[in-house]
C-alpha cells in the first residue's frame, strides 16, 4: 500500500490548482506534482466540501466521528478497569490523594458526604487535611528558601555553598546539596556564575554528535537527510520554511510551512519525509544547532522513527552547506524575484518551484545532468514509485 501524502502537501496542491492560469489544466498540474488526475479532482472535491461550497461530511466531521468512537472504546476499557478496581481501590491507603478531589467536587454541588462515601473515606481526616493543607516537611522548605533569598539579595554575589552558612546565622540549617536544589528551582544564582557570550546569548548544548564531517554523500536513499530553516518576509508577516533534503538524488522528500518558527515547524516537515519514505530506519538526520532542532519535541521525534540524529558546530554554516545551497537557489529563484503580498501567494510560489521546477525540470550537474526525480527513477525505480 503506498503512502498517503502529507495533508499540507494536499493542501498545497490545492491552492496551486485553484490558482492556476488559464490555459493550464488540472492533468498537467497532478503531473508536475507527481499525483494522479483523480487523486487531485478527489483532493479538490474534499476542499470544496470544507469550504461549504458543496454537500458531504467535511475532513473535520469525520475527524470527530472518528475521535468520538475513539473515545467510546476507551472510556468502555476505563469503565472496565475501574469495576475490576474498585475493591483494590477502596482499599488502598491513599486517601489524602482524594481529598483535593472531594473539595473540586464540593465546588461544582456534588455534597462531601456523597463524595466521602463513594470514594470510601472517613470525614474527620479529610476535615483535617482541610484545616492544614500544608504539610511540615513543605513548611521547612519554605522557611529555608526565605533565609537563602534574604542572603542571595544581601549578597547577589554568593553562590550557594557560601548561602548555606549565611542561612545557618539566621537559624535555618541545611546541607549543601538541598541549598542547590532550592536555588535551582528558583533560579538563584551568582552573578559571578554565569559567563555570557559575546552578543549576551549563550550557544545552546549539542544533542547530537556531528556524524557528518561536512562529508556530504550518500551511496542510497533514506541514507542521509539535511534540514533547515529559513524565512522571508511578506506584507502579512514572515513565512518560515523548514525542509529535509534527500543527499542521495537531492531531492525535497519533506517540507513545512507555518508564520511561526517553532519545534512543531520541524517536527511536521519530518513527519512529512517518514510519510513519503516509509523505509528510512537508519537514517541519519542532520541539522544546525537551531532551538527548534534542539527541542523535545524534534529529539523524540527522529527516535520514534528509528532515526540517527546528528548536529553541526556553533556559529559554521560549512557543517550545513549542501542545504544552505538549496536555500540559496530558492531565494535568487523565488523569494527575490518580487515582492509578495499574502502568505499564501509565497507558500503556492514555493512548493510549485520545488515539486514542478527543482524536482522535475532542473539538471543537476552532480546527477549526470538528470533531475532529482529522474536520478531516483533511474537508481532506486522502487523508491520512486514510493514517494
Amino acid at each position: 500500500m503506498p503512502a498517503p501524502y502529507p495533508q499540507e502537501f494536499r493542501e498545497d496542491v490545492v491552492r496551486v490548482a485553484r490558482s492556476r492560469e488559464d490555459g493550464i489544466t488540472i492533468a498537467q498540474i497532478a503531473k508536475d506534482f507527481g499525483v494522479h488526475e483523480m487523486t487531485l479532482h478527489k483532493w479538490i472535491r474534499q476542499a470544496d466540501i470544507d469550504d461549504g461550497n458543496r454537500p458531504g461530511r467535511t475532513r473535520e466531521e469525520s475527524t470527530e466521528l472518528r475521535e468520538a468512537r475513539k473515545q467510546i472504546r476507551l472510556l468502555q476499557q476505563e469503565n472496565e478497569v475501574l469495576r475490576r478496581a474498585a475493591a483494590y481501590l477502596s482499599q488502598a491507603n491513599l486517601p489524602k490523594r482524594y481529598y483535593p478531589l472531594v473539595s473540586e467536587l464540593a465546588v461544582d454541588g456534588i455534597p462531601v458526604t456523597v463524595s466521602l462515601r463513594v470514594l470510601k473515606l472517613s470525614r474527620q481526616p479529610y476535615d483535617r487535611w482541610r484545616k492544614q493543607q500544608v504539610t511540615n516537611a513543605e513548611l521547612i522548605e519554605a522557611y529555608r528558601a526565605n533565609a537563602l533569598l534574604d542572603a542571595h539579595v544581601d549578597d547577589p554575589e554568593y553562590g550557594y555553598r557560601l548561602l548555606v552558612d549565611e542561612a545557618a546565622d539566621t537559624g535555618e540549617k541545611m546541607c549543601e546539596r538541598t541549598a542547590w536544589k532550592i536555588c535551582r528551582d528558583n533560579q538563584w544564582w551568582s552573578v559571578f556564575g554565569k559567563k555570557r557570550g559575546k552578543n549576551g546569548k549563550r550557544p545552546g548544548p549539542p544533542v547530537h554528535d556531528d556524524l557528518v564531517k561536512r562529508d556530504f554523500t550518500a551511496d542510497d536513499v533514506n541514507e542521509l537527510w539535511l534540514t533547515d530553516i529559513t524565512e522571508h518576509p511578506t506584507d502579512e508577516g514572515k513565512l518560515y520554511l523548514c525542509a529535509i533534503k534527500d543527499v542521495f538524488s537531492g531531492r525535497i522528500v519533506g517540507y513545512s510551512m507555518d508564520s511561526r518558527m517553532k519545534a512543531r515547524l520541524a517536527v511536521n516537515a519530518l513527519e512529512s519525509a517518514i510519510s513519503r519514505r516509509r523505509d528510512a530506519a537508519g537514517c541519519i538526520v542532520h541539522s544546525d544547532r537551531g532551538s527548534q532542532f534542539r527541542s523535545r519535541k524534534f529529539v523524540h521525534a527522529p527516535t520514534r522513527h528509528h532515526l540517527i540524529g546528528s548536529m553541526g558546530q556553533v556559529g559554521a554554516a560549512g557543517d550545513n552547506a549542501a542545504m544552505e545551497s538549496f536555500f540559496s537557489l530558492l531565494q535568487k529563484n523565488v523569494l527575490d524575484r518580487k515582492r509578495w503580498r499574502t502568505r499564501d501567494e509565497l507558500r503556492i510560489a514555493i512548493i510549485t518551484w520545488i515539486e514542478r521546477t527543482y524536482h522535475r525540470r532542473r539538471r543537476q550537474a552532480r546527477l549526470g545532468r538528470l533531475t532529482p526525480i529522474e536520478y531516483e527513477t533511474i537508481m532506486k525505480p522502487a523508491v520512486s514509485l514510493a514517494a
